[in-house]
């Protein structure tokens, strides 16, 4: 595995503690009690619908990257789930053999060249390098969450989407307090899936 670009390891560590903690208190509990007491065909759905809002980002940043073809089955995913899948609940387009592909404007920054990018953990964002956070910053206005004007229904959709996306995360629990350093682990792993997300 290639050494980690990490010149802020001392603040990332410090940040990564501040993370757990939060992890800890708030989001896990969280996930756990979703697991709980939302049924699996529901909790399904619910990943179907924030998976389906991504589509057009994924769709613009595949066309940025010269991928045209994987822009049109992202848009076509879209149309479909939004349509015969009632709002992105059911996923008929993976039946339909579109595949499912992720695309963020860092990846596209990526792509454009800027390969090497010194690693950062934000507060309550997590894992990213200094090119990602520019690449949320290219993406957020996209977001249809974003648009939501209602603030109740906006924080809900956020707070919603964001124990879905812990939930997800529960599997590798355990891998994370068996390491023997798990800031190491959890930053070298994070940043062998972006290169490899990057290369595809």
């Amino acid at each position: 595995m290639p050494v980690s670009y990490d010149p802020w390891e001392k603040f990332n560590r410090n940040m990564h503690a501040f993370n757990n903690a939060v992890d800890k208190a708030v989001a896990r509990p969280l996930a756990l009690s979703y697991v709980a007491v939302v049924p699996r065909p529901v909790r399904l759905g619910v990943s179907n619908f924030f998976s389906n809002l991504g589509e057009p980002i994924t769709a613009l940043n595949s066309l940025l990257q010269g991928k045209v073809v994987q822009a049109g089955q992202s848009l076509g995913r879209f149309l479909l789930n939004s349509t015969l899948g009632i709002g992105g609940i059911f996923d008929p387009a993976s039946d339909a053999r579109l595949p499912r592909k992720n695309e963020d404007f860092g990846q596209t920054l990526g792509v454009w060249g800027w390969q090497r990018s010194r690693y950062v953990e934000l507060p309550l964002f997590g894992p990213r390098t200094v090119r990602d956070v520019f690449g949320l910053l290219g993406d957020a206005p996209l977001s249809p969450i974003r648009g939501v004007e209602n603030d109740k229904t906006r924080f809900f959709l956020q707070g919603l989407q964001l124990v879905d996306v812990r939930t997800q995360l529960l599997s590798i629990d355990a891998l994370r307090e068996g390491a023997v350093d798990e800031y190491a682990l959890f930053r070298d792993s994070w940043l062998q899936r972006r290169n490899y997300q990057i290369g595809q």
